[in-house]
């Protein structure tokens, strides 16, 4: 219990620092934001923690309006993910809607695997199209390097597969039909740090 409880005292403790260091230096910024936020970008992203999305984009708070799920994913028919779309787009008037893959993604590698879980084999299912693509245009690995280069392809392919299941909800049909918005597919490599566009 003792971790445990170390673990929030030292959330707590980072709150602080923060506090007193970028939200002091920045309360001009912090001050505005408590008006109310206008961001320009939606970002969906994977759960994953290593992935900071502002640390990464060297963003400020307030550009990035965010929805995180295992996988970086936008299945259809989606209640979270639907209401997250309304309000970006239609009360938020967000510009760009981004979906970002990342390198090492432990729910692209559990696409390969048995899993007894409840929920996350049904989840995966959102993305296994990516992998059939991908199986179905190089060889089966057999080295190491191929492996990761596989498992590479699957994570790009799916930013591809779930920018096309993000198109098909209406509200964002009609407003990149009307240009208010553009669909971008991104992936961060965690050995680099390098962010690329992906199409």
């Amino acid at each position: 219990m003792k971790e445990k409880q170390d673990m929030i005292d030292k959330l707590l403790k980072g709150n602080e620092t923060f506090r007193n260091t970028t939200f002091k230096d920045h309360k001009e910024l912090y001050s505005e934001l408590v008006k109310g936020q206008q961001p320009p970008v939606l970002w969906i992203g994977c759960s994953d923690s290593r992935l900071q999305t502002g640390h990464i984009t060297g963003t400020q708070a307030g550009t990035l309006f965010m929805h995180r799920n295992i996988g970086n994913m936008a299945p259809a028919n989606d209640w979270s993910l639907a209401t997250v779309l309304e309000y970006g787009i239609k009360h938020l008037k967000v510009q760009h809607i981004v979906i970002c893959g990342h390198s090492d993604c432990g729910a692209m590698k559990a696409l390969d695997k048995d899993l007894e879980d409840v929920y996350v084999p049904n989840w995966l299912n959102n993305a296994i199209e990516a992998k059939k693509r991908v199986d179905a245009r190089i060889k089966k690995p057999s080295t190491p390097n191929e492996q990761k280069d596989r498992s590479r392809m699957i994570e790009q392919e799916n930013v591809r597969l779930q920018i096309e299941h993000l198109r098909t909800y209406p509200i964002v049909a009609k407003a990149e039909k009307e240009k208010k918005i553009q669909i971008h597919g991104m992936y961060y490599d965690l050995e680099t740090g390098a962010l690329i566009e992906i199409v």
